[in-house]
């Protein structure tokens, strides 16, 4: 079967995850994907008649060009790509010049996280999740909520996001309650109110606050490839928003679906997690013992306090278990392959 991975330039650089995208890529290859590189250099804040020309090449030149060099029987695109506009070109295109199944991985559902009070995107984004012929979604939360929209496509869910990680997982390791929090600090308001919290955290990231409490440890910031070699903590922090009582805000409130990809990268160096209680996560993480789910943050401490080292023992050897399984993909690779069995399919 000849099978391609969509792979599309960001003019702007900023489109969500790469590290997530570029690590689908990876583990996809070694499944016999090809990398389909399109070049897409289309800035859709630019209104000009000079960049409505180049749109108009791109949908009916360049993009018909490239999928008639190819034979392909599936086709993958990582979702969403920076232009919905482009979105739209590609799936008419393929469905035009090729044969290939086309099918979605979700990295996010921008009607969750930015759009939800835009009734045309809205109305856009599930209508493309429609004309798609399967997609991969995060979890059991995000595949109800994409039923309820009415979606028919069939669904697998991801479960998590794996993480390539080759950084060698610690073999041992000191039981003191210590707890981390890697992101872009920038958004993680809540990390400057955490003093009410009585809990230490060490603190990686870039755009941190010119101010925190004592109890948070600012130690600078590295690529994500670098960063592992520094998780040698407890366990990992997973939250988002302003509020120490709950993950708030659209970025806060976007967790009750999605799976965020830093609790990939706490798992895949061995960690266990902690989330919030109403996370999409929350299920998997408690299920298999790899961390706790608490309702507010100031319910941390006591739970620490009162931890066994062989209680947390357990929690560790869980964590490296699904650490080897993230390193190799297990994840995607399990869900592309459930894609193209149809009684896997839901």
């Amino acid at each position: 079967m000849s099978k391609y991975i969509l792979t599309i330039e960001d003019p702007k650089k900023n489109n969500a995850g790469p590290k997530a995208k570029e690590d689908i890529l990876y583990f996809l290859e070694q499944e016999n994907f090809e990398r389909l590189p399109l070049k897409l250099d289309l800035d859709p804040e630019d209104a000009s008649f000079k960049a409505k020309l180049h749109k108009l090449y791109l949908g009916k030149v360049y993009i018909p060009r490239v999928l008639k060099k190819i034979k392909a029987e599936m086709i993958l695109l990582q979702y969403p790509i920076y232009s919905t506009y482009l979105t739209n070109v590609l799936i008419a295109a393929i469905r035009k010049y090729t044969n290939a199944k086309l099918y979605l991985v979700i990295h996010d559902i921008e009607t969750l996280r930015l759009f939800k009070d835009d009734p045309e995107f809205v109305a856009n984004e599930l209508r493309i999740f429609n004309e798609v012929d399967g997609i991969i979604d995060h979890n059991e939360k995000m595949h109800a909520w994409l039923k309820a929209q009415g979606i028919k496509t069939p669904l697998v869910d991801l479960g998590l996001f794996d993480y390539h990680n080759p950084i060698k997982l610690a073999e041992t390791y000191t039981f003191d309650r210590s707890v981390v929090f890697a992101g872009n600090l920038e958004k993680s308001k809540f990390l400057t109110k955490l003093a009410k919290a009585d809990f230490q955290l060490k603190l990686f990231g870039p755009n941190p606050a010119a101010n925190y409490p004592t109890n948070v440890q600012y130690l600078g910031v590295y690529s994500p490839e670098e960063l592992p070699k520094y998780l040698t903590q407890n366990f990992g922090l997973v939250w988002d928003g302003t509020s120490l009582t709950e993950c708030d805000g659209l970025f806060g409130e976007y967790t009750k679906y999605n799976d965020p990809h830093k609790a990939s990268l706490y798992l895949s160096s061995g960690l266990p997690i902690i989330v919030w209680r109403q996370a999409a996560l929350a299920d998997f993480v408690e299920t298999n013992n790899l961390g706790f789910a608490v309702e507010s943050l100031t319910d941390v401490a006591s739970r620490l306090e009162t931890m066994r080292p062989e209680e947390y023992s357990t929690m560790k050897k869980n964590a490296v278990a699904l650490a080897e399984k993230l390193r190799t993909g297990h994840f995607i690779k399990t869900a592309v392959a459930k894609l193209t069995d149809e009684k896997d399919r839901a």
